[in-house]
Protein backbone atom coordinates (compact mmCIF):
# COMPACT_ATOMS: atom_id res chain seq x y z
CA UNK A 1 0.00 0.00 0.00
CA UNK A 2 0.97 3.69 -0.68
CA UNK A 3 1.43 5.74 2.66
CA UNK A 4 2.06 9.51 2.52
CA UNK A 5 4.93 10.79 4.44
CA UNK A 6 3.10 12.13 6.88
CA UNK A 7 1.09 9.05 7.69
CA UNK A 8 4.20 7.25 8.44
CA UNK A 9 5.46 9.36 11.00
CA UNK A 10 2.93 9.87 12.71
CA UNK A 11 2.51 6.08 13.26
CA UNK A 12 6.16 6.39 13.93
CA UNK A 13 5.77 8.19 16.78
CA UNK A 14 2.52 6.92 17.96
CA UNK A 15 4.19 4.52 20.17
CA UNK A 16 6.23 7.50 21.75
CA UNK A 17 3.48 9.67 21.47
CA UNK A 18 2.52 7.17 24.62
CA UNK A 19 5.08 7.16 26.48
CA UNK A 20 4.84 10.92 26.77
CA UNK A 21 1.13 10.60 27.84
CA UNK A 22 2.81 8.45 30.81
CA UNK A 23 1.21 9.32 34.13
CA UNK A 24 2.85 12.11 36.46
CA UNK A 25 4.36 9.85 38.35
CA UNK A 26 6.82 8.30 36.44
CA UNK A 27 9.75 10.11 36.53
CA UNK A 28 12.21 11.42 33.64
CA UNK A 29 14.58 8.61 33.83
CA UNK A 30 11.71 5.70 33.43
CA UNK A 31 9.71 8.10 30.88
CA UNK A 32 12.92 7.89 28.63
CA UNK A 33 13.34 4.06 28.96
CA UNK A 34 9.95 3.38 28.12
CA UNK A 35 10.90 5.79 25.02
CA UNK A 36 13.70 3.83 23.82
CA UNK A 37 12.15 0.61 24.19
CA UNK A 38 9.27 2.03 21.94
CA UNK A 39 11.60 3.66 19.49
CA UNK A 40 13.57 0.41 19.26
CA UNK A 41 11.01 -1.96 18.77
CA UNK A 42 10.15 0.13 16.00
CA UNK A 43 12.96 -0.32 14.62
CA UNK A 44 13.44 -3.66 14.93
CA UNK A 45 10.04 -4.21 13.49
CA UNK A 46 9.31 -1.84 10.74
CA UNK A 47 6.38 -4.04 8.93
CA UNK A 48 4.26 -2.84 12.29
CA UNK A 49 4.26 1.00 10.46
CA UNK A 50 2.20 -0.35 7.55
CA UNK A 51 -0.07 -2.56 9.62
CA UNK A 52 -0.67 0.69 11.77
CA UNK A 53 -1.46 2.73 9.19
CA UNK A 54 -4.08 0.09 7.52
CA UNK A 55 -5.47 -0.49 10.72
CA UNK A 56 -6.21 3.27 11.22
CA UNK A 57 -7.20 3.95 7.75
CA UNK A 58 -9.40 1.21 8.42
CA UNK A 59 -10.84 2.33 11.74
CA UNK A 60 -11.64 5.77 10.69
CA UNK A 61 -13.33 4.79 7.16
CA UNK A 62 -15.86 2.63 9.28
CA UNK A 63 -16.20 5.60 11.49
CA UNK A 64 -17.04 7.68 7.88
CA UNK A 65 -19.80 4.59 6.99
CA UNK A 66 -21.14 5.06 10.36
CA UNK A 67 -21.75 8.53 10.28
CA UNK A 68 -23.71 8.22 6.43
CA UNK A 69 -25.05 4.86 6.61
CA UNK A 70 -28.71 5.86 7.25
CA UNK A 71 -28.30 7.54 3.64
CA UNK A 72 -26.35 5.27 2.17
CA UNK A 73 -28.40 2.02 2.78
CA UNK A 74 -31.89 4.07 1.83
CA UNK A 75 -32.35 3.27 -1.51
CA UNK A 76 -33.92 5.76 -3.79
CA UNK A 77 -37.53 4.44 -4.33
CA UNK A 78 -37.32 0.63 -5.69
CA UNK A 79 -33.32 1.06 -6.51
CA UNK A 80 -32.43 -1.76 -4.59
CA UNK A 81 -33.06 -6.23 -4.66
CA UNK A 82 -32.99 -8.64 -2.49
CA UNK A 83 -34.18 -9.47 1.13
CA UNK A 84 -36.92 -6.45 2.51
CA UNK A 85 -35.61 -7.43 5.62
CA UNK A 86 -31.84 -8.08 5.45
CA UNK A 87 -28.92 -8.29 8.06
CA UNK A 88 -26.41 -6.93 5.58
CA UNK A 89 -26.79 -4.53 2.69
CA UNK A 90 -24.65 -4.14 -0.10
CA UNK A 91 -24.00 -0.65 -1.23
CA UNK A 92 -22.83 -0.53 -5.12
CA UNK A 93 -22.06 3.33 -6.33
CA UNK A 94 -21.79 2.38 -10.10
CA UNK A 95 -22.33 3.73 -13.83
CA UNK A 96 -23.81 2.21 -16.33
CA UNK A 97 -20.80 2.87 -19.12
CA UNK A 98 -18.70 1.00 -17.08
CA UNK A 99 -17.64 -2.51 -18.06
CA UNK A 100 -16.56 -3.31 -14.26
CA UNK A 101 -19.84 -2.62 -13.21
CA UNK A 102 -21.21 -4.97 -15.78
CA UNK A 103 -18.80 -7.36 -15.10
CA UNK A 104 -20.25 -7.90 -11.55
CA UNK A 105 -23.42 -7.95 -12.20
CA UNK A 106 -23.12 -12.04 -11.87
CA UNK A 107 -21.30 -11.45 -9.17
CA UNK A 108 -24.43 -9.77 -7.31
CA UNK A 109 -27.50 -11.44 -9.16
CA UNK A 110 -25.55 -14.80 -7.27
CA UNK A 111 -24.75 -12.84 -3.69
CA UNK A 112 -28.62 -12.10 -3.54
CA UNK A 113 -29.64 -15.60 -4.72
CA UNK A 114 -27.44 -17.47 -2.76
CA UNK A 115 -28.46 -15.28 0.63
CA UNK A 116 -31.51 -14.83 1.99
CA UNK A 117 -30.73 -12.00 4.13
CA UNK A 118 -28.98 -9.71 2.40
CA UNK A 119 -29.95 -6.59 0.02
CA UNK A 120 -28.34 -5.19 -2.73
CA UNK A 121 -28.61 -1.05 -2.41
CA UNK A 122 -27.67 0.46 -6.19
CA UNK A 123 -26.27 4.25 -6.50
CA UNK A 124 -26.06 6.13 -9.68
CA UNK A 125 -22.53 7.65 -9.46
CA UNK A 126 -22.70 8.75 -13.56
CA UNK A 127 -18.94 9.30 -14.23
CA UNK A 128 -18.23 8.23 -17.19
CA UNK A 129 -20.02 10.11 -19.80
CA UNK A 130 -23.27 12.18 -20.62
CA UNK A 131 -25.05 8.53 -21.66
CA UNK A 132 -24.07 7.89 -17.99
CA UNK A 133 -26.14 10.71 -16.42
CA UNK A 134 -29.22 9.93 -19.17
CA UNK A 135 -29.10 6.29 -18.19
CA UNK A 136 -29.13 7.46 -14.10
CA UNK A 137 -31.89 9.35 -14.62
CA UNK A 138 -33.80 7.25 -16.61
CA UNK A 139 -32.99 4.40 -14.07
CA UNK A 140 -34.38 6.56 -11.20
CA UNK A 141 -37.12 6.95 -13.25
CA UNK A 142 -37.78 3.30 -13.71
CA UNK A 143 -37.08 3.14 -9.75
CA UNK A 144 -39.68 5.18 -9.21
CA UNK A 145 -42.16 3.10 -11.41
CA UNK A 146 -41.12 0.11 -9.44
CA UNK A 147 -39.36 -1.50 -12.80
CA UNK A 148 -35.79 -0.79 -11.68
CA UNK A 149 -33.91 -4.28 -12.29
CA UNK A 150 -35.55 -5.10 -15.41
CA UNK A 151 -34.58 -1.28 -16.57
CA UNK A 152 -30.92 -2.01 -15.04
CA UNK A 153 -30.78 -5.61 -16.53
CA UNK A 154 -31.61 -4.56 -19.54
CA UNK A 155 -29.62 -1.75 -19.73
CA UNK A 156 -26.66 -3.82 -18.73
CA UNK A 157 -27.29 -6.55 -21.21
CA UNK A 158 -27.50 -4.01 -24.27
CA UNK A 159 -23.59 -3.36 -24.11
CA UNK A 160 -22.60 0.06 -24.88
CA UNK A 161 -24.80 2.81 -23.55
CA UNK A 162 -26.16 4.89 -26.37
CA UNK A 163 -29.60 7.14 -26.29
CA UNK A 164 -30.98 4.17 -28.30
CA UNK A 165 -30.26 1.31 -25.92
CA UNK A 166 -31.62 3.41 -22.96
CA UNK A 167 -34.76 4.18 -24.69
CA UNK A 168 -34.76 0.32 -25.78
CA UNK A 169 -33.85 -0.49 -22.31
CA UNK A 170 -36.56 1.80 -20.95
CA UNK A 171 -38.87 -0.22 -22.85
CA UNK A 172 -38.62 -3.11 -21.48
CA UNK A 173 -39.24 -1.79 -18.25
CA UNK A 174 -42.89 -0.72 -19.34
CA UNK A 175 -41.49 3.36 -19.45
CA UNK A 176 -41.86 5.34 -23.18
CA UNK A 177 -39.52 6.78 -25.34
CA UNK A 178 -41.14 10.43 -24.46
CA UNK A 179 -41.06 9.58 -20.83
CA UNK A 180 -37.58 8.20 -21.17
CA UNK A 181 -36.68 11.76 -22.91
CA UNK A 182 -38.64 14.12 -20.34
CA UNK A 183 -36.51 12.22 -17.82
CA UNK A 184 -33.03 12.92 -19.01
CA UNK A 185 -34.05 16.30 -19.86
CA UNK A 186 -35.25 16.98 -16.57
CA UNK A 187 -33.05 18.46 -13.62
CA UNK A 188 -35.57 15.81 -11.34
CA UNK A 189 -32.75 13.54 -10.28
CA UNK A 190 -29.55 16.29 -10.35
CA UNK A 191 -29.97 16.52 -6.26
CA UNK A 192 -30.00 12.38 -5.99
CA UNK A 193 -26.98 12.29 -8.82
CA UNK A 194 -25.08 14.64 -6.66
CA UNK A 195 -26.21 13.39 -3.37
CA UNK A 196 -24.57 10.04 -4.70
CA UNK A 197 -20.76 12.25 -5.93
CA UNK A 198 -21.06 13.89 -2.74
CA UNK A 199 -21.29 9.92 -0.64
CA UNK A 200 -18.64 8.88 -3.06
CA UNK A 201 -16.12 11.52 -2.26
CA UNK A 202 -16.46 11.27 1.27
CA UNK A 203 -15.80 7.64 1.34
CA UNK A 204 -13.41 8.63 -0.96
CA UNK A 205 -14.02 6.16 -3.84
CA UNK A 206 -11.89 6.24 -6.94
CA UNK A 207 -13.61 5.11 -9.34
CA UNK A 208 -16.57 2.10 -10.36
CA UNK A 209 -17.69 0.20 -8.75
CA UNK A 210 -17.30 0.38 -5.38
CA UNK A 211 -18.93 -1.10 -2.93
CA UNK A 212 -19.48 -0.39 0.71
CA UNK A 213 -20.43 -3.26 2.98
CA UNK A 214 -20.40 -3.06 6.51
CA UNK A 215 -17.41 -1.35 7.34
CA UNK A 216 -15.48 -1.26 4.28
CA UNK A 217 -15.20 0.00 1.20
CA UNK A 218 -14.16 -2.74 -2.00
CA UNK A 219 -12.83 -0.79 -5.26
CA UNK A 220 -13.47 -2.60 -8.18
CA UNK A 221 -15.07 -5.84 -10.08
CA UNK A 222 -14.34 -7.72 -6.41
CA UNK A 223 -15.78 -10.63 -7.83
CA UNK A 224 -18.07 -12.77 -5.77
CA UNK A 225 -15.95 -14.66 -3.59
CA UNK A 226 -14.64 -11.23 -1.93
CA UNK A 227 -18.04 -9.81 -1.76
CA UNK A 228 -19.39 -13.20 0.00
CA UNK A 229 -16.56 -12.66 2.68
CA UNK A 230 -17.37 -8.78 3.40
CA UNK A 231 -20.95 -10.01 4.00
CA UNK A 232 -19.93 -12.80 6.56
CA UNK A 233 -17.56 -9.81 7.90
CA UNK A 234 -20.47 -7.19 8.59
CA UNK A 235 -22.97 -9.77 9.59
CA UNK A 236 -20.13 -11.36 11.95
CA UNK A 237 -20.01 -7.86 13.98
Amino acid sequence: MQMTLGALALTAVAGIALAAQAPASVNAQDKAAIEKIVHDYILEHPEIIPQAVEKLQAKRMSGMIDASRSTLETPYAGAWEGATNADVTVVEFFDYACGYCRASLPDLAKLVAGDAKVKVVYRELPILSDESSAAAKVSLLAAERGQYMPYHKALYDAGKVTRDTIVAAAAKAGITKSEADSAIASTKYDAEIQSNIALAQKLQASGTPTFVIGGQVLGGAVGYDALKAAVATARGK
